[in-house]
């Protein structure tokens, strides 16, 4: 078995060896299917046009959940589904995974009302079967809840109900992920595009490879080619490529609720349309999301005014003692998903169900699905894939397998909850503030040894990138060394998510400018000349 860390751009491999599987593209899809792949015993390359997680794996609602909205149109599979990866990935990385409470409040008239409610998350917990990381849900009297929540619109309010799901920081995930695939023995490395693939015979059998650091251009002939671009896969596929349904997702950040709201989630219904959306705490903001809307271009989506008014307008109409304005907002982004096509008379209505297509021989194609199922999903494709290759089924290993950092990993250490509480002292005395080393928790978990070998190099490394956010030097300089971090945006967009959090990020930029430029003097150094 290889280490998870430090991730090795390797490209020689990609060069010399030979390969089963060729995965082509780095987000949570193709990251879960390498980790499954390579787990397995087959010869796995991991390929990334861009930096792991760039594309849609960065740019989602940031939550494991089973989807409570699907319900509505009785996609109770998909739900069932989804609410048993939610157990799973709680599991496998407590420390990248966190239960967050939901509350929906119900006013008079509204589309969903409280009995519906009630049933369906009777439903909901009905669904999740074996132990889960969350508790039932629970109803709330309209005075309880003004009480907790005063900027809620009071008028027509008649109380609310909470039920529990999960959060998480969406780029680490993929990122931890592909550590994982690397441990399992796959060969992994960003900045590689496929130009075109590679036929033989009418089959397929690999990829044109253009690594878009050297500008070197070689081939990797392999058994199987797994196009797990997102949205960008039918571009790669060709003319045989099946039509899919491209869906833009928009989210805001906006400032923190504050006080003892920090840490409360809702789930909304836009009183225009009736299209639900999320207000949920995230680093120490708050995420407002998803308006969604059809478009025919993945590349660089953008946030519209009228998107931005949508949804602004949305939380004022249920949120009033807010107040929140355009000016308030610290950040914007989309992600752009391909669902299979079809006639649904809505985009909510868009079926999200997860299925592999073989749009040409040696080539498998998942399409669908969501965030919290693409582990699952994944077993599906390399079921597939061994299929296909006449090879022994294997059974897949990733869902009793803890991802890099899970507490557990040391014995007698006990559940993440009796870890942290051992883990952020230390940080504390280290001179971290109480912020930071929470998030420090959350997003390495064990690896904060490396951040405390780090502070014995450099003390001053323990002070924060950016006042506004919380994260310390130390981050940017193990993102470099160890984790595949070739630019600021990979440290401070998906290493860390400082770019989201602060409206200007300049002086941590130029900081982690600097930190790139004093590693790539010293990795150009010979190493006898280093002191």
């Amino acid at each position: 078995m290889a280490a998870a860390f430090p991730l090795i751009r390797n490209v020689a491999a990609l060069r010399d060896s030979r390969f089963d599987v060729l995965v082509i593209g780095g987000g949570i899809y193709g990251a879960w299917i390498a980790n499954d792949a390579a787990a397995r015993g087959l010869r796995v390359a991991l390929v990334e046009r861009n930096d792991w997680g760039a594309g849609t794996s960065s740019a989602s609602s940031k939550l494991i959940h089973g989807g409570l909205r699907y319900l509505e149109h009785f996609e109770f599979a998909l739900v069932r589904h989804a609410l048993g990866e939610r157990r799973v990935l709680s599991h496998i990385a407590p420390h990248l995974v966190q239960p967050l409470n939901f509350l929906v409040p119900v006013w008079r008239g509204a589309r969903v009302g409280r009995l519906q409610l009630l049933a369906g998350l009777t439903l909901y917990d009905l669904l999740a079967t074996g132990k889960q990381p969350v508790p039932r849900f629970k109803s709330f009297a309209r005075a309880k809840l003004l009480e907790a929540h005063p900027y809620l619109r009071a008028d027509g309010l008649r109380g609310g109900l909470r039920y529990g799901d999960c959060q998480e920081d969406d780029a680490r995930m993929t990122l931890m992920v592909v550590a994982a695939a690397q441990a399992a023995g796959a060969a992994c490395a960003n900045r590689i595009e496929a130009s075109h693939l590679l036929e033989r015979d009418q089959r397929v059998v690999g990829a044109a490879l253009h690594d878009r650091l050297s500008g070197e251009r070689f081939e990797l002939e392999t058994e199987l080619v797994i196009n797990a671009a997102g949205p960008w896969s039918r571009a790669l596929i060709g003319a045989q490529a099946p039509a899919v349904k491209l869906v833009k997702g928009v989210h805001l950040l906006l400032p923190a609720l504050g006080g003892p709201d920090a840490a409360s989630a809702f789930l909304l219904t836009a009183p225009s349309d009736g299209r639900v959306f999320f207000v949920i705490p995230w680093y120490g903001r708050t995420l407002v999301g998803t308006t969604e809307s059809s478009v025919n271009d993945p590349g660089s989506p953008e946030v519209s005014a009228d998107e931005r008014r949508y949804l602004l307008d949305a939380v004022n109409a249920l949120m009033p003692g807010l107040g929140w304005r355009d000016s308030d907002v610290i950040a914007a982004f989309a992600g752009v998903r391909s669902l299979q096509a079809d006639d649904a008379d809505s985009l909510s209505a868009v079926t999200r169900e997860f299925t592999i297509l073989e749009p040409r021989a040696g080539v498998l194609w998942p399409l669908g699905g969501k965030y919290t199922t693409a582990r699952c999903d994944a077993v599906d494709v390399v079921d597939r894939a061994l299929q296909i290759m006449q090879r022994e089924p294997v059974r897949s290993r990733t869902a009793d397998t803890l991802l890099p950092g899970a507490p557990s990993e040391i014995p007698g250490q006990g559940d993440f909850s009796g870890w942290q509480t051992e883990a952020v002292p230390a940080l504390l005395r280290r001179g971290i503030d109480a912020e930071a080393a929470h998030f420090l928790c959350l997003r390495h978990g064990t690896r904060i040894a490396c951040i405390h070998a780090l502070l014995d190099e450099n003390p001053d490394w323990r002070q924060r990138l950016h006042t506004e956010a919380p994260f310390i030097v130390a981050e940017a300089v193990l993102a470099i060394r160890e984790e595949m971090a070739l630019d600021s945006d990979d440290v401070l967009r998906r290493r860390m998510p400082l770019k989201l959090l602060v409206r200007d990020a300049a002086p941590a930029i130029s900081q982690v400018d600097a930190l790139l430029e004093q590693s790539r003097k010293v990795s150009e150094t010979p190493v006898a000349t280093r002191t």
